[in-house]
């Protein structure tokens, strides 16, 4: 995530999974964590059992809020609010850890300024969180001595994402709970191998390890390694590119293992730009919805059918091996992208996945002393800048990445939609426990007998005024289109939030997500969308 370059480097988990049982006190906010991250969430657990205090904030009273200590169910697009806000009452309280401060951070006396009118009661007013609970949420995280915060796309899938990262930094450095065991600021990756994939270089402004495309001496490094000179400018975001291709400024496409049709915001927007492309290749495992639309479908294998890495949320590189052969035509990715390089006049010919590994660690700073020998007796943790090396377990000890962790005060900006007399309920999107994504592998597995359909949470309140009863069918409206479902009747959603979850191509949930994007990350505002419901 760009917006914690300024300290935190690439925007992965600074901490280890393992770590989670020890804390003292977690915070997860923005994440359904035992639906999305079964595993993490069965380790938070375990560490309430262990006696660590669980504090849950987010817009649902999703499963994990049950077992909290506190749970602060705020308002869709408030985060900054609150975060400021329990900022404001570690600072008023004297909670701060001053000698972490003054030895390891920078601009502190700018953030204090920002956060001194976020009172508890001018918060409320803002989040829908009581005071009283912002008091007891503050002094929860700052009084203990190894507090952990895990957030997912709760967080940065807002117009406001970068600065949502940015507040939960803060609060981090505020307290001194970074560059330690069990704590830290923790994304968890919601995709396996995404965190490989940023790793990899596939962002618009970097090369692999997070190295900047606009550096003249890394470029230069690159440029010689790869034999010509390369790009020095960096590149469009996915949102961009969508965009420019509608405006006729991208004629091509390749992607691979992405269902935008799906998956992205606006979905009748990626479906025009599609459409306006020359020419479009897909490689995946399915003909998915975006597949369709292709000239071209390359077959791919599947991750039980190859060798090579997966990196985790917890940057930890792991090898994994062929466990079945690969269907048909289908091939690995890497013997895909070399056959398309040698017609392109590439004289690219690697014959193994390691080969492949050894260069990534030529090039990369933070996987130097990774190689598959080594990943053969378990997996590492980067950064690992020798062959001596045994892995970093938690990020920043002693000294952040760019020197001083650099305090940054951040403002509240309501989301870009809110509910008007139209469009009166707040819809926000995620996932749940049975499918993952755009459904592409599990809703070709037995997981499709347990959730076939998607249904749209409305609270009891809400639903009785509707006049719609549990398992009847709506149209859910949005400026940008209309979808219809069933309605699940539920107090998970506060009144006036709806919930649902963007798994089924047969009911697009992001035709009616808000495009609109955060001006640094350029993600779109997923988590909040203005919407009427009416009974068919």
């Amino acid at each position: 995530m760009a917006g914690l370059a300024t300290a935190f480097g690439s925007g992965a988990m600074t901490n280890s999974i393992n770590e989670i049982e020890e804390a003292q006190t977690i915070l997860v906010i923005g994440s359904n964590t035992t639906e999305t991250h079964p595993v993490i969430g069965y380790r938070v657990r375990r560490a309430k059992r262990n006696g660590a205090a669980l504090i849950v904030a987010d817009p649902r009273k999703i499963n994990l809020a049950e077992s909290a200590d506190l749970f602060l169910q705020l308002k869709p697009g408030t985060n900054v609010a609150l975060l400021n806000g329990l900022a404001h009452v570690i600072i008023k309280e004297g909670l701060e850890d001053e000698a972490f401060i003054k030895e390891r951070t920078e601009n502190y006396e700018e953030f204090k300024r920002v956060v001194e009118k976020y009172t508890p009661a001018y918060v409320e007013k803002i989040t829908g969180v009581p005071a009283a609970d912002i008091e007891k949420a503050a002094r929860l995280y700052a009084e203990s001595q190894k507090s952990m915060i895990l957030y997912t796309m709760g967080i940065t899938q807002h117009s406001s994402g970068v600065d949502n990262v940015l507040a939960v930094a803060n609060l981090a450095m505020l307290t001194g709970n970074i560059g330690k065991p069990s704590s830290g600021v923790n994304p968890l990756r919601g995709q396996n191998n995404v965190q490989g994939a940023c790793d990899m270089g596939a962002l618009p402004n970097v090369f692999t390890g997070y190295q900047r495309v606009d550096d003249p001496q890394i470029n230069r490094v690159f440029s010689e390694k790869w034999g010509l000179p390369l790009n020095d400018k960096p590149g469009l975001t996915v949102t961009e590119i969508f965009d420019a291709a509608y405006e006729g400024k991208i004629k091509a496409l390749y992607v691979m293992g992405e269902n935008p049709v799906v998956s992205d915001a606006d979905t009748q927007h990626v479906l025009h730009a599609l459409k306006k492309l020359d020419f479009l290749v897909v490689q995946d495992l399915f003909l998915t919805d975006t597949a369709r639309l292709a000239d071209v479908v390359l077959p791919a294998a599947s991750f039980a059918e190859k060798k090579g890495t997966f990196v985790n949320t917890e940057r930890r590189v792991q090898l994994i091996r062929p466990a079945v052969p690969s269907p048909g035509e289908a091939l690995e990715d890497w013997i895909i992208i070399q056959k398309l390089a040698q017609k392109l006049g590439f004289a690219w010919s690697y014959q193994d996945g390691s080969e492949i590994m050894e260069e990534i660690a030529e090039l990369t700073p933070s996987y130097r002393g990774i190689s598959y020998e080594r990943l053969e007796k378990g997996g590492l943790q980067w950064p690992c800048p020798d062959s001596s090396h045994p892995g970093t377990p938690y990020l920043h000890a002693g000294q952040f990445a760019r020197g001083a962790g650099l305090f940054k005060g951040v403002e509240y900006k309501p989301p870009a939609e809110e509910p008007d007399n139209e469009f009166p309920f707040i819809l926000t999107t995620g996932r749940h426990l049975y499918h993952y994504h755009t459904g592409t592998m599990s809703r070709h597995s037995l997981l499709e007998e347990f959730r076939p359909e998607e249904k749209v949470q409305l609270n009891p309140q809400d639903a009785e005024v509707i006049g719609v009863s549990d398992g009847d069918k709506v149209a859910v409206t949005f400026r940008r289109g209309s979808v219809q479902c069933k309605v699940h009747v539920t107090d998970i959603v506060p009144p006036g939030v709806l919930f649902m979850t963007f798994h089924y191509s047969e009911v697009r949930a992001n035709l009616l997500t808000n495009n609109t994007l955060d001006p640094i990350a350029k993600i779109p505002e997923f988590k909040v969308s203005a919407v009427k419901v009416e009974k068919i």
